[in-house]
C-alpha cells in the first residue's frame, strides 16, 4: 500500500473511528470500584468526579490525498481497543487494591501506583509500647494497637513469642530465648563452649548452678583456698529466675547461712564477683547494649552503635564482711538505685546516674584508651555468647514452627549487661531477652504522689533501636526497591560519569565516522534523559520513606566476621544433627530409637562399643539431665546430654587430642557417613523414577566420588576453621 493512497486512509480512519465508539461504550459498561478499597482517598460528598478525557479525533489525512466521503466503521475485535481504566483502577486497567502497584510495559513503575504502609500490632508490646510509638510514626508505618481481623506484616510482643497465635508475618520473639537467657541455662550453654574452647570464653565468670553442684562449689573452694592462703573471694548469687537485682546478695564463703536459705528456696547461680571493676567518679558501673538477632537461619547477629551505662550511686570499695550488703554499692541494677536518695535523673548523656555508652567512651578516649580496641572486644564477646545460645535455639524453633509448615520468621533484641574490668577486659554479667524499652521514668512530685517524667537518654537510644531493627525487618523493603529502583539505588550509579560513557561510547562506534559517532552520542543523551525523569526526581522524596531518617544505628557483626568465628560453631553442628534424628516433627527430645539411629547411620558402633554399650550409656546420661532440668513436658535426651555424649563418644573415638579437636573430627566422620546415605538415597530415588527408560551409553550420568572419609587418630582440617584458634583474637574494625 502506497504513502497518501486511498486505501491507507480508508484503513487509517476506520481504525480511529472503531477505537473511539469502543472507548465510550467501555465508558459507559464500566463497573465502579470503592476507592476507600482500592487504595485511593475517597472522595467528599459533593466533589467533581475527573472527566473522562475526549476521544482523539481521527487522524487527518495528508496533505494532497483525495477526500474519501464517510462510510459505517467495519466492527473491530474487543481486544484491539483499549477502554480507559475503571476508578481504582491503574492507569495501565491493573488493580490497586490491596496496594499492589502496576508496571508499564518498559518494566519502570507508575507514578500514581503506590505501595501500601507496612502494618505492625503493638497489642502485646506493654512497656515498649511508647517507644514503639514514636518508630512507627517516624516511619510513617500503620499501627494496629488493639489487634486486626487481616494478618499484619509485623507482631510486637512485650514477653515472648507466645504472646499470641501467630501463623504468618514477623514477630520479635523467638520461641525458647526467655528460657535460654535465664541464669542456670546460659551458664550451661556457656560452659560446653568453655569445656571446647576455654580460652576464648573467659570473659564469663565461673559459675556453679545450685543446688545441683553445690557440693561441688565448696570442694573447689576449699581446694584453691587450701593452695593459696591469701585467696579472699567473693561470691555472688543470683537466683534463676530472678530479675531486676530481686534476689542477688554477695558471700565471702559457702558457708554462708543465706546460702542454705537458697537452696531450700530456688534454684540459682553462683559466680565469682568481679572485685576490680572500671570506675568513674568513684563510681561502679556496668554497660547495657542492645544485640538485635535478625535470622538463626543464616545467622545474623548486629549491634546498636551506642547504649546506656547505668551507675551504683555509692562510691565503691571492695567488698569485705562490712559492706557486702551495700547493694547501692556493688548492684549497677537501674530498678535498684533509682530507689536510692543519691539517684541522678538528668537530661545530659554524659552526667547522672544513667549514660549514653558513647560518652563514657569519650571521657576514655580523652585519656588515652583504646576506644577500637574496647569495641573489638565486646563484639567478640557478643558473638561467641549468641554462637554459644544458637544450638538450643534452633531445637525451640523446629519445636514450635516445623520446617515445611506455615509460620512466622522471629527476630529480637537482646539486652547485653557487660561490665569493663579495671584492665578493660569486658565481662559479661548476664543477657536479658526482654530488656527494658521504656521512655520514661517516676518522679515523687510529693511523699506518695509519682508522676512519669520522659528520659531523653533513653529515648535517645531506645527509639533509635526500634526504628532502625524495623528498617532491616521492613517486610516491604525488596518490593519498594523493585517498583522504584533509581530511588534506592545510589546516585553515582543511576548516572555514570561522562569519561565511563564516553569510553563505551567509543568502544562501540570505533569503527564508524566521526559524524555518525555523534548523532549516535546525542541519541542515546537523549534516551538516557527521558522526559519523565523530572516527575521522577520531583517524587523522589516522597517514595522513599527512609529519605528523612538518620543512618542506621545497628552494625552488622555477623556475618561479616563469620571467617573468624566460625571454628566456633561446633555445638551448632551437633545440634544439627541432633534435629535430623528427632523423628517427629515438634518434639525437642532424642528417644532411644533415635539415639541408636544416629549410631548406626553414622558408624559409631565397633566391637569396643556395642550397641547395648549405646543403650546403656543413653539410659545413664538421659536420667541425670532429666533430674536436673525443670522441662519434663518430653521423656528423652535433651540437646545438652546429647552433646555430653558426643564428647564421650568423641574421646574414645580420638585419642591424644585436644577436645575441640576431637569433637570436630568425630562431627566430621558423622557428616561423611551421612553424606554417603542421603547421595545413596537420591540415587536410588533416581533409578526408581527411571526404571522404564534406556540411556544411551554417552548419556549415562556419571556419580560424583564421594569424599574421603577423614581418617582416625589425628586431626583433620574442617572447612569452617576449627583449628584456627587465633583468628578470633584478630581486631575488629
Amino acid at each position: 500500500m502506497l504513502r497518501g493512497s486511498p486505501e491507507r486512509e480508508l484503513a487509517a480512519w476506520w481504525e480511529a473511528e472503531a477505537v473511539a465508539a469502543t472507548k465510550a461504550q467501555a465508558a459507559k459498561e464500566q463497573v465502579r470500584v470503592d476507592p476507600g478499597a482500592a487504595g485511593e482517598p475517597e472522595r467528599k460528598a459533593g466533589e467533581e468526579q475527573p472527566k473522562e478525557p475526549a476521544p482523539a479525533p481521527p487522524c487527518a489525512a495528508e496533505e494532497g490525498d483525495a477526500r474519501i466521503p464517510p462510510r459505517p466503521p467495519p466492527t473491530l475485535p474487543v481486544s484491539l481497543a483499549k477502554p480507559e481504566p475503571a476508578s481504582g483502577l491503574c492507569p495501565h486497567g491493573k488493580s490497586r487494591i490491596k496496594g499492589r502497584s502496576c508496571k508499564r510495559s518498559s518494566g519502570q513503575p507508575d507514578e500514581y501506583c503506590s505501595l501500601r504502609p507496612v502494618t505492625v500490632d503493638s497489642s502485646k508490646a506493654r512497656t515498649s509500647l511508647d517507644a514503639l510509638k514514636i518508630s512507627i510514626r517516624q516511619l510513617k508505618w500503620k499501627e494496629f494497637p488493639f489487634g486486626r481481623r487481616l494478618p499484619c506484616d509485623i507482631y510486637w510482643h512485650g514477653v515472648s513469642f507466645h504472646d499470641n497465635d501467630i501463623f504468618s508475618g514477623q514477630v520479635n520473639k523467638f520461641p525458647g530465648m526467655t528460657e535460654m537467657v535465664r541464669k542456670i541455662t546460659l551458664s550451661r550453654a556457656v560452659r560446653i563452649m568453655q569445656n571446647l574452647f576455654p580460652e576464648e570464653y573467659n570473659f564469663y565468670p565461673r559459675s556453679w548452678i545450685l543446688p545441683d553442684e553445690f557440693q561441688l562449689f565448696v570442694a573447689q573452694v576449699r581446694m584453691v583456698k587450701d593452695g593459696d592462703p591469701s585467696w579472699k573471694p567473693t561470691f555472688i548469687v543470683k537466683p534463676d529466675s530472678g530479675c531486676q537485682g530481686d534476689g542477688i546478695y554477695l558471700i565471702k564463703d559457702p558457708s554462708d547461712i543465706r546460702l542454705s536459705g537458697t537452696l531450700q528456696s530456688r534454684p540459682a547461680v553462683v559466680q565469682e564477683y568481679i572485685c576490680k571493676p572500671l570506675l568513674i567518679d568513684k563510681l561502679k558501673f556496668d554497660i547495657r547494649l542492645y544485640v538485635l538477632l535478625k535470622s538463626l537461619e543464616p545467622l545474623e547477629i548486629y549491634i546498636a552503635k551506642d547504649g546506656l551505662s547505668r551507675f551504683c550511686t555509692e562510691p565503691y570499695q571492695e567488698p569485705n564482711p562490712k559492706n557486702l550488703h551495700h547493694i547501692f554499692m556493688h548492684l549497677t541494677n537501674y530498678s535498684l538505685n533509682v530507689h536510692s536518695g543519691n539517684f541522678v535523673h538528668s537530661d545530659s548523656t554524659s552526667t547522672g546516674s544513667k549514660r549514653t555508652f558513647s560518652s563514657i567512651l569519650y571521657r576514655l578516649s580523652s585519656k588515652g584508651v583504646d576506644i577500637k580496641k574496647i569495641w573489638s572486644d565486646i563484639i567478640s564477646l557478643v558473638i561467641k555468647t549468641v554462637i554459644a545460645l544458637t544450638p538450643e535455639l534452633k531445637v525451640f524453633y523446629q519445636s514450635d514452627i516445623p520446617a515445611g509448615r506455615p509460620g512466622p520468621t522471629c527476630f529480637q533484641i537482646l539486652g547485653f549487661d557487660i561490665l569493663l574490668m579495671k584492665n578493660l577486659k569486658p565481662i559479661l554479667l548476664e543477657v536479658n531477652a526482654n530488656p527494658s524499652m521504656r521512655i520514661e521514668h517516676e518522679q515523687e512530685l510529693s511523699p506518695g504522689v509519682f508522676e512519669n517524667v520522659p528520659s531523653l537518654v533513653d529515648e535517645e537510644v531506645k527509639v533509635a533501636v526500634i526504628r532502625d531493627t524495623l528498617r532491616l525487618m521492613d517486610p516491604l523493603k525488596k518490593k519498594r526497591e523493585s517498583h522504584f529502583p533509581d530511588i534506592y539505588m545510589d546516585r553515582k550509579h543511576r548516572f555514570p560519569p561522562v569519561s565511563e560513557r564516553m569510553s563505551s561510547l567509543k568502544l562501540q562506534l570505533s569503527k564508524l565516522s566521526i559524524v555518525r559517532s555523534q548523532l549516535l552520542g546525542k541519541s542515546l543523551a537523549s534516551k538516557e534523559n527521558p522526559p519523565h525523569s523530572d516527575l521522577a526526581s520531583t517524587s523522589q522524596g516522597n517514595a522513599n520513606p527512609d529519605a528523612h531518617l538518620p543512618s542506621i544505628c545497628l552494625k552488622q557483626v555477623f556475618p561479616k566476621y563469620a571467617k573468624q568465628f566460625n571454628y566456633l560453631r561446633l555445638v551448632d553442628r551437633m545440634a544439627n544433627l541432633f534435629i535430623r534424628f528427632l523423628g517427629i516433627k515438634g518434639t525437642m527430645k532424642l528417644g532411644p530409637t533415635g539415639f541408636r539411629t544416629f549410631i548406626r547411620s553414622c558408624k559409631l558402633s565397633s566391637s569396643s562399643l556395642s550397641m547395648a554399650a549405646v543403650d546403656i550409656l543413653y539410659i545413664d546420661i538421659t536420667r541425670r539431665w532429666n533430674s536436673m532440668t525443670m522441662d519434663q513436658r518430653d521423656s528423652g535426651m535433651c540437646l545438652q546430654a546429647f552433646v555430653e555424649a558426643f564428647f564421650y563418644l568423641a574421646q574414645r573415638k580420638f585419642k591424644m587430642l585436644p577436645l575441640h579437636e576431637q569433637v570436630a573430627s568425630l562431627i566430621d566422620l558423622c557428616e561423611y557417613h551421612l553424606s554417603l546415605l542421603d547421595e545413596k538415597r537420591l540415587v536410588c530415588g533416581r533409578s526408581g523414577t527411571s526404571s522404564g527408560s534406556r540411556l544411551q551409553p554417552s548419556g549415562t550420568p556419571q556419580e560424583a566420588a564421594p569424599p574421603a572419609p577423614p581418617a582416625e587418630g589425628r586431626p583433620q582440617p574442617c572447612t569452617d576453621g576449627a583449628h584456627k584458634v587465633s583468628h578470633s583474637r584478630h581486631t575488629l574494625s
